[in-house]
């Protein structure tokens, strides 16, 4: 997310991690939310544009919340050259949005370069620390950034953010540098050259020969790139993975976003005035596609009624993706809006078994709770779709489980579902691995096979899912919409393999409409999806 245009002048207060953002009212801890602080903030806009390289089927986004737990904390130091595609170095606080630099990604099991464009781009203030490699090389980084080594990607230090100690780098250990994932693929006509290794560079050369704590606080910058990481000061850096990972393990109630949230206070004002606007062409604004409009947060805080009505009074047609019960608290308002504008309600549900929800989906609302919720939202006379997603691999894949689930979604009277497999992106790929390992270590190996060309699970897994979902989606009536999901093509892949209809179930979306004008919106406010 972009905070510079989500701000206000005055006031001498800075939200922590967030140095940049300024309209910080207070910060505070309630009893009935245990180990969670609401940072409350007042927003000068709220309204994000998607940006056009996007494949969601919308162009603008609401979020009044902003999980922030580990949104800054795999930082490099400013002046860090990052590799770009064109075999140029630029300072890491030099890159920008829209930049290709140069990442990694698996080809054939082997991790090999390729471009990747940046996606978001901020800085920070954190303890440091000095990684000094045999070579001479000193990266100055934050204790939580990650490094690949030939044992995987690691930490800085052990320590982690529940006190337990997580791997991290080692005297001795060698980081991955580029010019040892160099192959001819990369070096094709068109494609970006590699930096070369650094003149007379002995073996172990990138041998790390001492972490040093640095003492205190220090300005620290961080990417967001397509693959999940990037080449700085000539090794493999995992960047930042908090803010594009809110839908791939339905966990935005989890640890990564439910620890420090950020509130905007002033969210449905502020709303109100940009509809208002002169050039708002009422086109569809989505929400929910960062993070959960009806967290618990909303209990607190009530932000969703203006919300709707700022939308529905101005003749703005919306959706709400949300897990979240407390959806039904604003039915009335829904119902009221879906008189004036077209309404989409799309509701994620997982699985039926309530010990494996409680295992994976910790803190959310139960798969029972869900269903009631499908079925109040259409006993209310609106539509609702429903994500089955994240479908696991040899958890809840079964034929049995999926025509259970299925027909409880059909029962509660949705409109239709999809049904999309796990993705597992850099930083998701270490929690779920790790909570593999200790509740099912025998799909370790099943999973590293699924899993060994990247974040998407394999093509023939897929095509067997799809295959296998078809007749039970016309079973239960389900098939406006209906579509697995998983590949690289995203939020566009059909259920046979070919480009489906956006994968979005229907309900989920409103009715399409034909915008009157096209309106643009500062690089600022792109909202990272």
């Amino acid at each position: 997310m972009r905070w510079d245009e989500q701000k206000v002048a005055g006031g001498p207060e800075e939200l922590p991690g967030m140095p940049a953002l300024k309209g910080l009212v207070r910060s505070v801890r309630t009893p009935e939310f245990a180990g969670i602080t609401f940072h409350e903030v007042r927003a000068r806009s709220v309204l994000n544009r998607v940006p056009g390289t996007s494949p969601m089927p919308f162009s603008w986004t609401v979020n009044p919340y902003r999980g922030c737990s580990h949104a800054c904390t795999y930082c490099l130091a400013p002046d860090t050259p990052v590799l770009m595609v064109d075999g140029t170095s630029v300072r890491l606080a030099d890159v920008r949005v829209g930049d290709l630099v140069v990442g990694t990604a698996m080809r054939g099991g082997v991790r090999s370069l390729v471009p990747t464009p940046v996606h978001d781009a901020w800085t920070t203030t954190k303890p440091a620390w000095r990684v000094r490699l045999v070579d001479g090389t000193t990266i100055v980084a934050s204790a939580d950034h990650r490094f690949l080594t030939p044992r995987g990607w690691v930490h800085v230090r052990p320590e982690g953010c529940e006190g337990t100690d997580r791997p991290h780098l080692r005297v001795g250990d060698v980081l991955v540098g580029a010019e040892t994932l160099a192959d001819e693929a990369f070096r094709r006509p068109g494609s970006p050259p590699v930096a070369p290794p650094p003149p007379n560079e002995a073996p172990g050369g990138r041998a790390v020969v001492a972490v040093e704590d640095l003492g205190g606080e220090r300005p620290l910058a961080d990417l967001t790139t397509g693959t999940g990481d990037f080449v700085a000061d000539g090794v493999i850096s995992h960047n930042c993975f908090a803010r594009n990972t809110h839908t791939y393990l339905d966990l935005d109630a989890g640890d990564d976003f439910d620890r420090q949230v950020v509130v905007k206070l002033n969210a449905p004002e502020v709303l109100a005035r940009e509809m208002r606007a002169p050039r708002w062409a009422r086109e569809h604004v989505a929400m929910g596609t960062n993070t959960d409009p009806y967290q618990r947060a909303e209990g607190r805080y009530a932000l969703m009624p203006g919300i709707i009505r700022a939308l529905g009074g101005t003749g703005t047609p919306f959706s709400i993706l949300t897990k979240g019960t407390l959806l039904a608290r604003d039915l009335p308002e829904l119902t009221a809006a879906a008189r004036d504008v077209p309404v989409g309600v799309g509701v994620s549900l997982a699985l039926l078994d309530p010990e494996l929800h409680r295992r994976v989906e910790p803190g959310t609302p139960t798969p029972r709770a869900r269903l009631d919720l499908v079925r109040r939202i259409r006993d209310a006379g609106l539509p609702c779709g429903v994500f089955v997603a994240p479908v696991l691999p040899g958890l809840t894949d079964t034929d049995e489980h999926l025509d259970a689930l299925l027909g409880e979604i059909a029962d509660a009277g949705a409109n239709g579902a999809s049904v999309i497999a796990l993705h597992l992106r850099p930083g998701t790929r270490e929690w779920f691995h790790t909570w593999l390992a200790r509740e099912h270590p025998e799909l370790i190996e099943r999973y590293a096979a699924l899993y060994r060309r990247g974040a998407y699970v394999d093509a023939a897994y897929r095509q067997d899912l799809a295959a296998r979902v078809r007749p039970l989606l016309e079973r239960h009536g389900l098939t406006g919409g209906g579509h697995a999901m998983g590949g690289r093509q995203g939020y566009g892949e059909g259920i046979d393999g070919r480009e489906g209809k956006g994968g979005w179930p229907d309900g989920s979306m409103p009715p399409p409409t034909v915008p009157e004008a096209v309106v643009t919106a500062p690089a600022e406010q792109l909202s990272l999806l």
